[in-house]
């Protein structure tokens, strides 16, 4: 395509544009709040950087007009933002002058469409309140260092082309890859070349299937199920739950103290020159429901966590624990129903061992084997609806919250004594191998 020119634009440069026109068979205007309250947190989060990445902008360049292609969604919004800061009430000096000689053409645009009426002044309203955060600096860096990807074509073919392998990437990007593009940003403001190539290399050594499982099927499930939250998919729309606060830790608030605290206590321990003679280093004690240190240490949660995983599924174990052997060999292990009771009891082993360690880990393998499949004897056919209200203990067959009683209990013996029904059928098929160790728990009558 010999006539693509990309170049990068800032949002001064893009909104004062007088050639730039969004297409009428464009779609319409779909950014909702969420989109629109995360632009502006990353603009503020990033205010302090030489330049802050918004994306890439396509647009069909012909007779003097620049259609958008592809970035209409972020290009309005962008729009949005300027209107509502020039017409910001009582604007300090500096903000006027933040504001001097930006005349934004964009701003004559007009809509038809009932859809992207109706989102422009819904998230209109909450830019207006969003953007009393915005002082003379925060405006010259929305402006000025806020940036574009521009790519222009002049075939209109080679535009949508474009566009459409843009997109079908897009559609291939998994969330865990969204996580991984966020957290390496953040590791810009605080790490070496070094550091930022190993969390890469360790990551890329993973199986990307392996990767989808642990966040979907795993760290997912558990950080909501233990807040109350339903956990049956992981999407785009839940990549949030997994970003925390900066490397370093610029937060005043009184919960980051605990995380400063150690965050700096583990780097200075394993950057001593005693560790040159020791050899040892200390791992970041990680818990599964903490607010998470962006950067650096989520890569490092993600090795940890991956690793525990591993360990839990491995032969020694499978020997050590016949419980672990058995929910993979029965005659029924095989269905999708009982794969989600299994991800169900490792879900709920994972939780109790995060933060119990292996304290009366057999006996902790009893009962929460006893609690999960205790749904799966109760039921002919098992559905992911069915684990994640299980889970929630919401539904005629719940009976305790697990996850709930582990994120507030403090003491191990407060699950191994959690008084656990006893049931008297099985309504399920080829799990005889499961009531029999039922039976010999004394949990099945």
């Amino acid at each position: 395509m010999e006539s693509r020119h990309p170049q990068i634009v800032n949002v001064r440069t893009l909104l004062t544009n007088d050639n730039l026109k969004i297409p009428n068979y464009q779609r319409p205007y779909k950014w909702t709040t969420k989109n629109v309250n995360q632009l502006i947190d990353d603009i503020l989060i990033h205010k302090d950087q030489s330049e802050y990445r918004l994306g890439t902008l396509v647009v069909h360049s012909h007779d003097n007009v620049a259609d958008i292609v592809d970035g209409q969604q972020r290009t309005i919004t962008l729009t949005l933002i300027a209107y509502a800061i020039i017409k910001k009430q009582n604007k300090t000096p500096e903000e006027e002058q933040a504001l001097k000689n930006f005349e934004p053409k964009l701003l004559n645009l007009s809509f038809v469409n009932n859809i992207s009426k109706a989102n422009i002044q819904r998230n209109y309203k909450t830019i207006e309140r969003r953007i009393a955060d915005f002082d003379g600096n925060i405006i010259l860096f929305f402006l000025n260092k806020c940036t574009l990807v521009e790519v222009v074509l002049s075939d209109v073919s080679e535009a949508f082309q474009f566009f459409d392998s843009q997109n079908s990437r897009g559609k291939d990007l998994e969330p865990h890859d969204l996580l991984k593009a966020f957290h390496l940003r953040e590791m810009n403001k605080c790490s070496t070349e070094e550091e930022r190539k190993k969390v890469v290399a360790h990551w890329e050594s993973i199986d990307t299937a392996e990767l989808a499982k642990l966040f979907s099927q795993y760290l997912f499930r558990i950080r909501n199920w233990s807040k109350g939250h339903s956990a049956r998919y992981f999407s785009k729309n839940d990549i949030e739950i997994f970003k925390g606060v900066s490397p370093n830790i610029d937060e005043n608030y009184p919960f980051a103290v605990m995380l400063r605290i150690v965050h700096l206590y583990v780097e200075d321990y394993n950057r001593s020159y005693h560790r040159n003679i020791d050899k040892q280093e200390m791992i970041f004690p990680f818990q599964i429901d903490e607010t998470i240190i962006n950067g650096k240490r989520f890569f490092e949660m993600i090795k940890y966590y991956q690793g525990m995983i591993d360990d839990l599924k491995s032969t020694e174990m499978k020997e050590k624990y016949p419980v672990l052997n058995m929910i993979k060999t029965y005659a029924g292990s095989f269905r999708t129903g009982d794969k989600y009771i299994r991800n169900l009891f490792y879900c709920g082993l994972i939780y109790y061992m995060d933060k119990f360690g292996d304290k009366d880990l057999a006996k902790a393998i009893d009962k929460i084997f006893i609690w999960a499949y205790s749904l799966r004897l109760k039921l002919k056919a098992v559905g992911l609806d069915s684990v994640d209200n299980f889970a929630l203990n919401k539904g005629e067959y719940s009976q305790i919250q697990l996850f709930k009683k582990i994120k507030e209990t403090v003491n191990p013996s407060d699950i191994l004594n959690l008084q656990l029904e006893t049931l008297k059928e099985n309504r399920s098929s080829k799990t005889e191998k499961i009531v029999e160790l039922f039976k010999d728990l004394k949990y099945y009558d």
